[in-house]
């Protein structure tokens, strides 16, 4: 396998996996949002719908995210959407975690996005690069 093989691989593998997880965590919070908030202790917003209609984005999120990992040459383009929407969450995230007001249900997520976040911005410098033949 060639580097750009395995760059391909990489950047497939880290997208299917955000695919998943956007995916789950879109289901999750459309099909049982109230269940979620009860188990974390969380009181919920004043109307689902709030909750639900950000669970449809990161399901359509998750479509583009397969979308990348089937083909992350062609579909580079779109990489940046991810990253923005990272970025969007975990900066309204992490201030009301430095403010002591997040709750603790949120942190795994804002950890875990901040982390795929770098990985996106990573990937995106990568395939910047002039492909190297081998």
């Amino acid at each position: 396998m060639n580097q750009n093989e395995d760059k391909k691989l990489c950047t497939s593998t880290l997208f299917y996996i955000s695919a998943l997880y956007d995916g789950l965590l879109g289901l999750a919070f459309l099909l049982a949002p109230g269940q979620i908030f009860d188990y974390f202790h969380v009181p919920p917003p004043n109307h689902m719908g709030y909750v639900q209609f950000a669970a449809l984005l990161l399901l359509i999120f998750a479509v583009m995210f397969y979308q990348i990992a089937r083909d992350p040459l062609k579909n580079k383009d779109l990489i940046i959407y991810g990253i923005l929407l990272k970025i969007s969450y975990c900066s309204v995230t992490t201030v009301y975690w430095l403010q002591g007001t997040l709750p603790g249900m949120w942190k795994p997520f804002t950890i875990c996005d901040a982390i795929m976040g770098v990985l996106y911005i990573w990937v995106q410098m990568k395939l910047a690069q002039k492909p190297t033949h081998e």
